[in-house]
């Protein structure tokens, strides 16, 4: 049975020579180093997933701040917008265009920038979900300020399962 499988891996290792296969692929491939690895359909959609999230971060995060500005102050200029982000005007305005685009905001001249019903149903759905991960980093004894900086990050990329685990996680400590 052992002399199949040398045969077996033999031949493998002959094919991935033929087609040009480095050394080290070849001999990986033989030890069966990538046994650990998720199958390939499996962990492009979990790249995709993240591709999609990181896509998606820039416009959530306008809409949270946009909403924030609009709440506090009664406006929220695009100067003041990039400021709070710390770019530059010009990459203000760049995105403030992709959300009117995608139907998120509207923006009036010299008079700033206003959510529609969608960003503001959207900026308000994110500062949940960054509440809950806040919740969770705290309950499990991150100090405050560093639980904030860290849910800017994960608040984008936590799946609606692992959500719904934090939110009972949450529900069952506040018992």
């Amino acid at each position: 049975m052992a002399s199949v499988n040398l045969t077996a891996d033999r031949s493998r290792t002959e094919i991935m020579a033929a087609a040009g296969a480095s050394t080290r692929a070849r001999k990986t491939a033989t030890n069966g180093e990538n046994s650990n690895l998720p199958a390939e359909v499996t962990q492009a959609e979990r790249f995709g997933k993240t591709r999609e999230a990181q896509s998606s971060a820039l416009i959530e995060d306008y809409v949270e701040l946009i909403d924030d500005l609009l709440t506090s102050t009664g406006e929220a200029r695009p100067t003041d917008i990039a400021r709070r982000f710390g770019v530059s005007h010009a990459t203000a305005i760049k995105t403030i265009s992709r959300l009117k685009r995608s139907g998120m905001a509207i923006a009036r001249p010299y008079r700033g920038v206003f959510l529609t019903e969608a960003g503001t149903a959207l900026a308000q759905s994110v500062r949940a979900r960054h509440r809950l991960v806040v919740d969770v980093l705290r309950a499990i004894g991150v100090p405050a300020e560093a639980a904030e900086a860290d849910a800017e990050g994960i608040e984008h990329h936590v799946s609606e399962t692992t959500l719904k685990a934090f939110a009972r996680f949450v529900q069952g400590r506040e018992k």
